[in-house]
């Protein structure tokens, strides 16, 4: 089979699976990155060393048809910010691979709410490419389980791991998962999370905060401490009686500082003052 990929560095796995299973790229799509959260550098030089031509721009009809000349038979999405057009006129097949066990989690990014949902199993799902986002006919799923203290990050790296493997079997059976896919039925759509989503409110209890932080990891959580907003990393919290305020500024050393909140308190390991020109939306995604 001939292919071409959406991509970004995260999901590179699933580029190496059918790689690996013999498929011929010919072109790699990526699109523009933070270098924060969101990379392509490692997808960009493996393109490069294999030859095929790399586009950073969005993807278009004209494109589609280019890929048609290219004797394309699929095109693979596994990482890719734009909606792409009326594939079905220029390529046999396209099916895209989405981080959550769908029909459940459609959306652009529905990892953080698996974790504040405290979802006890997750999963990965390559579907067919529909007009709506996350819709289309589901080829093959792998799911796994999830800890009580899962966390942004190794979420990420669980849901990195069970993309390869599914892009494998995949890759290796594709035209056989494709004919017997499976229509989504009900599901839910899960939003981009907002600021507010990310605001820590301290007259919650110990064991809601510290899922919030956990679930955003690197995108960060905010909060408002001594009339300061702050970027807030990473924390640890404890329950203990007190007769502070929710939000009291407790202790505050060079590097941490701990705060009080509705039945303990919470020390923020890792934090940063948001500049006050920069708007508390443009950090994460």
């Amino acid at each position: 089979m001939r292919f071409a990929i959406t991509l970004t560095d995260r999901y590179l796995g699933i580029f190496e699976a059918f790689l690996n299973a013999g498929w011929e790229p010919v072109k790699l799509f990526t699109a523009p990155v933070d270098g924060r959260m969101y990379h392509n550098k490692a997808s960009v030089e493996r393109a490069e060393k294999l030859g095929i031509p790399i586009q950073f721009s969005r993807m278009r009809e004209d494109d589609l048809a280019d890929l048609q000349r290219r004797r394309c038979d699929a095109l693979v999405v596994a990482s890719y910010q734009w909606k792409i057009g009326d594939w079905e006129r220029y390529v046999p097949f396209a099916v895209n691979f989405h981080p959550s066990p769908l029909p459940d989690g459609r959306g652009p990014y529905p990892q953080v709410r698996a974790i504040l949902d405290g979802h006890t199993e997750w999963g990965v799902t390559c579907h067919k490419l529909a007009p709506e986002f996350d819709t289309g006919d589901i080829v093959a799923q792998d799911r796994f389980p999830l800890a009580p203290d899962e966390c942004h990050e190794s979420l990420d790296l669980k849901i990195q791991f069970a993309s390869r493997r599914l892009a494998e079997r995949v890759a290796n059976s594709f035209e056989a998962l494709w004919y017997v896919a499976t229509p989504q039925v009900d599901g839910s759509y899960w939003p981009l999370f907002t600021d507010a989503d990310r605001t820590l409110d301290f007259k919650r209890p110990i064991a809601d905060l510290l899922r919030q932080t956990r679930a955003f990891g690197e995108h960060e959580c905010f909060a408002t401490i001594n009339d300061t907003k702050v970027y807030v990393r990473r924390a640890v919290g404890w329950q203990e009686p007190h007769r502070f305020a929710p939000g009291h500024l407790v202790l505050s050393t060079t590097m941490r500082l701990v705060v009080a909140a509705a039945d303990g308190f919470i020390g923020l390991l890792e934090w940063s003052v948001v500049a006050p020109d920069v708007p508390m939306g443009k950090i994460g995604r």
